[in-house]
């Protein structure tokens, strides 16, 4: 397998702050880079850890790399804070669905597909349904 070269994260000079981290996190995690984007999110986490929008951006680099329990954490808190975040309801439904906890998931990803009538998140919902119930 063939290293592929990837440019640098855009880097804002002079910037240090949380909005600077958010950027960079979010072009790493484009990039498919979520070891890299913690890296950055984690120091701007300290200084705001109320901060939904960097929450955000560690639970989807948390989920790239598989650290469901992380994620689930994170997006519980996300989901908490703003119930209307059909983003964050569904990456808490996958993720519980990825550590095979269906039931749990299945209300989650109900919801996110009816807030948002994306088709993506209506076959998660009858993925699970499956899973919950199988053909006989």
């Amino acid at each position: 397998m063939t290293d592929e070269l990837r440019p640098p994260p855009i880097v804002f000079p002079g910037q240090t702050g949380p909005e600077s981290a958010y950027r960079t996190a979010f072009d790493l995690l484009e990039r498919r880079a979520p070891k890299e984007a913690l890296e950055v999110l984690e120091p701007a986490l300290e200084q705001e850890p109320e901060n939904a929008g960097l929450r955000s951006l560690r639970a989807w680099a948390y989920l790239m790399r598989a650290q469901l329990q992380k994620a689930e954490t994170e997006l519980t808190w996300l989901v908490e804070h703003d119930p209307s975040d059909d983003w964050s309801r569904h990456a808490l439904g996958r993720a519980l669905e990825r550590q095979s906890r269906y039931a749990e998931a299945l209300p989650h990803l109900r919801l996110a597909a009816a807030m948002t009538g994306d088709p993506d998140h209506w076959l998660s919902v009858f993925r699970v349904e499956q899973l919950l119930s199988p053909p006989e």
